[in-house]
């Protein structure tokens, strides 16, 4: 007799100027996200996607959330917040680190993207988010996915995303004060394309205009 996987919850909260949406999804391991339950409140407290109202940002928040606790039937106790504004920039970068053990792994896909991240980043910004272009190994190029791969050297082409360190500390602060925790800032241009973009599509490029 199978037992059926026991799922867990995701939430995404996304703090914008007009409005701040809280969405809950539901999922078990290989199973497609359930949303269960979404809050919606109006904005107030931010000016083009960045706070400049602590105790307006943190109320508007609140009422998206108990919106959303109260459909879904549960407490919300972590979030995957969106970040957004002028101040999110993003570059390309390079990267390159040995094979430890002759046949890559995760953590040598790990450290070549770190050594990637490892680039003069003004003092004011910090790292959002990082996604691999390609790997090289040992001069082959193009290799998209290159755990069990053969080589001495691994290199990689990074897409890096970095965002203003005050804005990311003053979303944190807004959650953190509705008693919740902050899992990750998520780019709101990055979620927009998981949500809307296929795989195919982000390989070849394609430009999404919000």
């Amino acid at each position: 007799m199978k037992h059926k996987a026991e799922k867990s919850l995701i939430v995404g909260l996304d703090v914008g100027t007009s409005k701040v949406v809280a969405i809950v999804g539901e999922y078990a391991p290989g199973e497609p996200v359930e949303i269960i339950g979404i809050g919606s409140h109006t904005s107030h407290g931010l000016k083009r996607g960045v706070v400049v109202d602590i105790e307006s940002t943190v109320q508007s928040i609140q009422r998206a959330v108990e919106e959303a606790e109260l459909m879904a039937g549960c407490e919300i106790r972590s979030v995957y917040a969106g970040i957004s504004g002028s101040h999110i920039l993003g570059r390309n970068s390079h990267g390159t680190a040995p094979i430890r053990e002759r046949e890559v792994t995760q953590g040598d896909i790990d450290h070549v993207l770190d050594a990637a991240c490892a680039v003069a980043i003004p003092a004011d910004q910090r790292v959002l988010y990082k996604e691999p272009q390609e790997f090289v190994i040992d001069g082959q190029e193009d290799i998209r996915h290159p755990i069990g791969m053969s080589g001495v050297r691994l290199e990689a082409n990074v897409h890096i995303v970095t965002g203003a360190v005050s804005a990311a500390q003053n979303i944190t602060k807004c959650v953190n004060r509705c008693g919740l925790q902050v899992d990750d800032l998520i780019p709101g241009a990055i979620a927009s394309s998981k949500a809307i973009l296929v795989q195919d599509e982000r390989e070849l490029g394609v430009c999404l205009v919000d």
